[in-house]
């Protein structure tokens, strides 16, 4: 090389990186013909590491701080071509940067649900979600695993990796976990850290460190979960006749708005109960029926005949006057139902 040509190339005195763009976990410094000047400076700010690599193998790699490149700090080049003559030239060598700052609020998901034995439902589809951190820890193992030569390596492209660790580990902690899905709201914080003492080996061998890992809900597909809400719904019932009483009484106060007001309301009483009385019995029998050998309790004729069958007018106004001492109609509603049951009794 002649000396006009060995000046003219360019020589980098300072490498460091601002991480001005947002998501990117590796990146390179720009080498292209220039060469590192002896005696440059080396900067690696706090949440960085810098790692050298020439002809291929890592070198060194640093941690924050300021370096002046020589041979005391870097001593992979004393192995290079006239360093142990302590000819100070310039040198070539890749440098790549990587952020070590914690990445956090990284969302996680089951792309398909995961089938499980469940011992409440039997077989059972769930779908599970949450959040997790980490970081780079270990440049030189992300370096040699994952991000290789590339110019720059985002957060996007290391969590396509990570995510498919992440399912694999959830699938199997699920699977092999006998907890029933009812209590699995109750064991989030439990099973949040079963499955992140599983993650953190697979993660530290690419080199990142999981700081934390946390599943944050857990369903079931919306048909079975109709079934469960079906089901609480019936427990919340309890016992048909009540469940019937409950709904007359309530529907009071409408009847008083309707046509007719609560003149009709004391017949309804009484067919409700006979209803609810039947509809007990009814369940009652059904079960009693599935049992070999015990015959399906008959149905008194006298019920549905006391349904069908008009209800006297004395004990329709004597219905009337318990809901009015009861404070559950008032007195002008009384008047009028009164005075309907009366018209039609005289005609």
């Amino acid at each position: 090389m002649s000396i006009g040509s060995f000046i003219k190339k360019q020589f980098i005195d300072i490498l460091q990186w601002t991480e001005d763009t947002d998501g990117v976990l590796a990146w390179r410094h720009p080498m292209e013909d220039m060469e590192i000047q002896y005696g440059g400076s080396l900067t690696v700010r706090e949440s960085q590491m810098a790692v050298f690599v020439n002809e291929g193998k890592i070198a060194d790699v640093f941690g924050p701080g300021m370096y002046k490149l020589t041979t005391q700090t870097l001593p992979v080049l004393t192995y290079l071509k006239n360093w142990d003559k302590l000819f100070e030239s310039p040198f070539k060598s890749d440098v790549y940067f990587f952020s070590t700052r914690l990445q956090i609020g990284r969302k996680w998901g089951t792309p398909q649900a995961i089938t499980i034995r469940d011992a409440d439902f039997g077989m059972v589809r769930l779908r599970a979600f949450g959040l997790y951190s980490y970081k780079v820890s270990d440049p030189a193992r992300f370096y040699s695993e994952i991000s290789g030569t590339r110019a720059e390596y985002t957060r996007d492209e290391v969590e396509e990796q990570l995510r498919n660790l992440l399912i694999a580990t959830m699938t199997n902690a699920l699977g092999a976990s006998s907890l029933p899905f009812l209590d699995m709201a109750a064991n989030q914080a439990l099973m949040s850290q079963t499955i992140r003492e599983r993650l953190a080996p697979e993660f530290e061998r690419y080199g990142v460190a999981l700081d934390n890992f946390a599943v944050t809900n857990v369903s079931l597909p919306e048909e079975l979960q109709k079934a469960i809400d079906t089901r609480i719904s019936m427990g919340m019932m309890g016992d048909m006749a009540k469940y019937t009483q409950y709904q007359v009484a309530s529907s009071i106060p409408l009847a008083a708005q309707n046509e007719g007001g609560v003149a009709g309301l004391g017949a309804s009483l009484a067919a409700g109960a006979v209803m609810g009385q039947a509809m007990a019995g009814g369940l009652a029998g059904a079960g009693a029926a599935g049992a070999p050998g015990v015959p399906a309790p008959a149905v008194p004729p006298t019920a549905a005949a006391a349904a069908a069958a008009p209800e006297d007018p004395a004990a329709r106004l004597q219905k009337l006057k318990e809901l009015l001492d009861k404070s559950l109609i008032t007195q002008a509603e009384f008047d009028s139902a009164k005075a309907e049951i009366l018209k039609k009794l005289v005609g």
